[in-house]
């Protein structure tokens, strides 16, 4: 997915990668986005979107995690090396550090949006939310970040939920969690408050990426 049309998550990434791991993941980005031009097939889909699909069935105790994954293994080696410590990091989460104990839990509302910036032309697209209502009916809605690297820091923690926060008016940003799903941490508002800049801090650094996409682009020409 092109980056002035991107996922929430994937921009986090690249924001936050060293200066030459960036260059590397936009020079990738650049190759993908000219292989669509030129009518290339897709590489197959979102390589993780099976696994957050079995998260949420554990979530809602209608799979086994570690049985999911290991039939996911089975069918595409690929996964071997990550869908483990996916699954590890995720259920740290799930079974020692959530806090909500309200059960039983059930499928929240539907939850994607997509937020643009008109002055980048630019768009980020938020999905794959798990939405969870408890047993007392509050919403709970935790947006996964599934990268290995860079690990999702404090700062960009703070844009992610500041993105959430105004691309989600419909949910309580208290409920609102980013899940560094590796390594099983969550950042709300509580732990990791806004600072009230997030929205020029947010806009500077995604046009930054977008100037240095446009400046590789050229070497593709």
């Amino acid at each position: 997915m092109a980056l002035d049309r991107v996922h929430l998550r994937k921009l986090l990434k690249i924001m936050f990668l060293d200066a030459g791991k960036q260059r590397s993941a936009i020079r990738a980005d650049i190759r993908e986005d000219i292989g669509r031009e030129n009518g290339a097939r897709s590489s197959g889909g979102d390589f993780y979107a099976p696994f957050w699909a079995d998260a949420k069935r554990h979530a809602f105790a209608s799979g086994d995690l570690h049985e999911l994954v290991s039939q996911r293994i089975a069918a595409n080696a690929r996964r071997s090396d990550l869908y483990p410590r996916l699954r590890d990091g995720f259920l740290l989460w799930w079974n020692e550090r959530r806090r909500w104990t309200n059960e039983p839990f059930r499928p929240g509302d539907q939850l994607k949006a997509q937020y643009s910036f008109p002055e980048l032309d630019a768009t980020v697209k938020v999905d794959s939310i798990l939405s969870v209502r408890d047993g007392l009916g509050v919403q709970h809605a935790v947006y996964p970040y599934f990268a290995p690297d860079p690990v999702l820091s404090e700062s960009s923690a703070r844009l992610g939920l500041w993105l959430l926060s105004v691309a989600l008016p419909s949910v309580s940003l208290d409920e609102i969690r980013i899940l560094d799903v590796i390594r099983g941490n969550t950042f709300s508002i509580d732990r990791n408050p806004l600072h009230g800049d997030e929205e020029a801090e947010f806009e500077e650094t995604y046009s930054e990426i977008l100037r240095i996409r446009e400046s590789l682009r050229r070497e593709y020409e």
